[in-house]
């Protein structure tokens, strides 16, 4: 397998925590979620760490100071994921392998599924693979839209979905593995041309497609692991799934 960064998304503000705390260091089980996230990425086999911080990133960096393998990365402003990722482009300038973009938020992440995906991106060669799940309770979530030979098309958003695409079962868990330069390659292309004027992660692999690089979307997480945290009820429903089993790996 070739060198592996992992980039985790940290910057977020999410009024909807109702809280002065940094949402990703808020405890589950006795740890802040984000732990879980780095500990998952290095047991996928990240050799570096890049935390995107942002609101309280002091706050942040001092609760987290203690792991040696974290490097953080400012995002002064947060205009959406994509701009996020573009903030670790200087770090990674001469970095020539793979690279896995997590969010911050999703606390039962497991880093045999993550390894699982980056193995799919390695055997195939391919400029990036997007993570999925499958699940009946869809509402709200990415859907991935694949041809009539199963193969990826592209991600639509709930609220761009036709009738047809909102019974798809198949959904973004927001876990990439991408291949280094193909990565900053499709973000010099990302424009933000939508409601929210924001640089989309997620129109990556539509552009490596049109660039004729080579994108698929791989089944390899459970539907929990996609469970991202953005109310203190969502907080408990990932505390509740933990002490179901308290051994699971992180």
């Amino acid at each position: 397998m070739p060198e592996t960064v992992a980039i985790i998304l940290a910057a977020g503000k999410s009024k909807r925590m109702q809280s002065e705390l940094p949402k990703v260091l808020h405890a589950a089980c006795g740890r802040p979620i984000i732990e879980y996230v780095l500990d998952a990425a290095r047991q996928a086999g990240a050799t570096r760490l890049l935390l995107v911080v942002g609101h309280k990133a002091d706050i942040v960096q001092q609760a987290l100071q203690h792991h040696p393998d974290v490097e953080f990365v400012l995002q002064t402003e947060q205009l959406g994921t994509g701009h996020a990722v573009m903030c670790c482009r200087e770090r990674l300038k001469d970095f020539d392998g793979q690279v896995l973009i997590l969010a911050g938020d999703t606390p039962l992440l497991q880093g045999a599924s993550l390894a699982r995906l980056l193995r799919e991106r390695e055997q195939a060669q391919a400029a990036c693979v997007v993570g999925t799940a499958r699940t009946q309770h869809n509402a709200g979530l990415g859907r991935i839209v694949r041809d009539a030979d199963g193969r990826f098309v592209r991600i639509v958003e709930q609220r761009d979905a036709t009738p047809e695409q909102q019974q798809i079962t198949e959904i973004n868990t927001g876990c990439f593995a991408f291949e280094s330069r193909s990565l900053f390659s499709a973000l010099h292309e990302v424009r933000p041309e939508n409601a929210q004027g924001e640089y989309y992660l997620t129109d990556c692999p539509e552009i490596l497609q049109k660039q004729g690089k080579p994108v698929l979307a791989a089944c390899t997480l459970a539907i929990e692991e996609a469970m991202g945290i953005n109310t203190q009820e969502q907080l408990a429903e990932v505390e509740a799934v933990m002490r179901k089993n308290p051994h699971r790996p992180g």
